[in-house]
């Protein structure tokens, strides 16, 4: 196989781990904002920093597994929703779009997303699974 798809795909995972992880790291650093976003976005209320603080354990176990390329269809596919949630939950964002251009930024890395679930076999290079697969 042409070794530039797994290199790209591996690209695509680190790109979209970064992003993710600053979310993760938002919820422990910053669980007051972490809350608004919840409450603003998602419209739940999350009352004292334990369960953003739960949310966010789960949330690194999840996207640490998804760099690593670990349990790929899952994770990849977790991330996948996890984003698309967050895309389509800031539609009002979208109305007034040049007072809210950053937001714009969710659609590329969604489709990013979906490029990397759709080709996770292929994604090869530093995955775990794959390490698995050759024993």
């Amino acid at each position: 196989m042409d070794q530039r798809i797994p290199l790209s795909l591996l690209f695509l995972r680190l790109g979209i781990f970064i992003v993710m992880l600053m979310w993760t790291l938002d919820k422990f650093f910053n669980p007051g904002h972490a809350g608004k976003v919840y409450a603003g976005f998602y419209g739940i209320t999350i009352e004292g920093n334990t369960l953003m603080y739960v949310i966010g354990a789960v949330e690194l176990v999840l996207v640490l597994a998804f760099v690593a390329g670990a349990f790929r269809r899952w994770t990849y596919g977790a991330v996948l929703i996890l984003h698309g949630i967050s895309t389509l939950s800031s539609w009002q964002q979208y109305i007034n779009p040049f007072d809210n251009l950053l937001f714009f930024a969710a659609w590329p890395m969604l489709a990013a997303c979906i490029a990397l679930y759709l080709l996770r076999d292929l994604d090869t290079h530093w995955s775990v699974d794959e390490m698995r697969a050759r024993g």
